[in-house]
């Protein structure tokens, strides 16, 4: 009876022996897909079983898909010499884990834990590891644009970073966009027809959610041909006073501006004072002052303005007038070579008083 207890206990352990050496290797764990800023910390682990007899190894894929594999480590060393890379390994559970700290871009990617059995046979399991970047626009985005009125316009913005980021595009101030709306969203902002009143600066902003976005500031210069205004089409002034004649030219790119009268090139000189006064890149006031106006000076004065795309003109009169017009003749009368000077002011009392004495008079009868 002893002798068969002995024989039985002998064929358990057998089986028992054989088929513990008949249970193959297995993953039982391994992290999730981690999410992480650059800069951090991430540590991914992978639980093992029956893998007394086999190499257990973090190896990091090929980032462009081929079959180029980055050993980080085997068993329970690292075989990469990174000082960002630690590897722990738990006896009780069998775990090895791998933890990067600083975590840059070139991180991210899948990391694959494996047993190796043969070298035609290994078990695997992988986590992707993705690192969040805040956005940043790309070198082959739009950075400036010069273009002719009523062309097609095409600005390009692309943004890097994870997640993707979405692009938007906006106005200075909020200004409405050719394409309607304050907002446009999507990496080309197209313009069938340009006009002038499209200059300015535009927004790419670049946003994922990560950091507070990024944008780049992108000048539309609209070339156009000349728009001449004249505020005050005719003029009034007395014989020896000045006069100030003004043309607003809006214009790009900016024009030669001159002033013309009887088909006559008007310089600077005793007679004539020009000046031009830019107010923007496209805005430019110009003023011609009739110097101690003379008989022969009063008539049409003509400023014209041009540039590659075309020429405009406006027409300022001046004419006669008894009083003076103040400003710009708020000083003195100049009535030639020692003549007496009398005061704008002094004349215009002198002018109310016969005024009123006149209508006295008319009173009385």
């Amino acid at each position: 009876m002893a002798a068969l207890k002995i024989l039985a206990l002998t064929v358990l352990n057998f089986l028992a022996q054989n088929a513990l050496a008949q249970r193959s290797p297995t993953i039982s764990y391994i992290s999730q897909q981690q999410i992480k800023d650059i800069g951090g910390t991430v540590e991914l682990s992978c639980s093992v079983q029956y893998t007394q007899d086999y190499s257990v190894l973090w190896i990091k894929a090929d980032p462009n898909g081929g079959s180029y594999s980055l050993p980080i480590s085997t068993g329970s060393s690292l075989i990469l010499h990174d000082s960002r890379f630690a590897l722990r390994y738990d006896t009780a559970s069998s775990t090895y884990t791998l933890q990067i700290k600083d975590i840059q871009e070139t991180d991210a990617g899948f990391y694959h834990c494996q047993i190796l059995i043969s070298p035609s046979n290994r078990v695997s399991a992988e986590v992707e590891l993705q690192v969040r970047r805040p956005p940043f626009i790309s070198d082959n985005s739009t950075r400036s644009v010069v273009v002719s009125e009523g062309e097609a316009v095409q600005m390009e913005c692309y943004a890097g970073g994870y997640p993707t980021p979405r692009i938007s595009w906006r106005r200075e101030n909020n200004a409405i966009l050719p394409t309607g709306g304050s907002i446009y969203r999507g990496n080309v902002l197209k313009i069938k027809s340009i006009r002038k009143e499209d200059r300015g600066t535009y927004y790419c902003v670049a946003e994922n959610g990560v950091g507070r976005g990024t944008k780049r500031n992108i000048a539309v210069e609209v070339e156009f041909a000349p728009v001449v205004t004249v505020p005050r089409p005719r003029l009034g002034q007395a014989l020896q006073y000045d006069m100030d004649l003004v043309c607003h030219v809006e214009a790009y790119p900016p024009p030669a501006i001159s002033w013309v009268k009887d088909d006559v090139l008007l310089n600077k000189n005793q007679h004539y004072d020009l000046s031009h006064f830019a107010t923007a890149d496209e805005f430019t006031d110009t003023t011609l002052r009739v110097i101690t106006i003379e008989k022969r000076q009063y008539g049409q004065y003509i400023c014209r303005a041009g540039n590659k795309l075309g020429t405009a003109e406006g027409v300022v009169e001046l004419f006669e007038t008894v009083i003076p017009v103040c400003p710009p003749a708020c000083g003195q009368a100049r009535y030639g070579g020692g003549a007496a000077s009398l005061s704008t002011s002094s004349a215009a009392l002198i002018l109310t008083l016969i005024i009123m004495v006149y209508r006295n008079i008319n009173s009385k009868h």
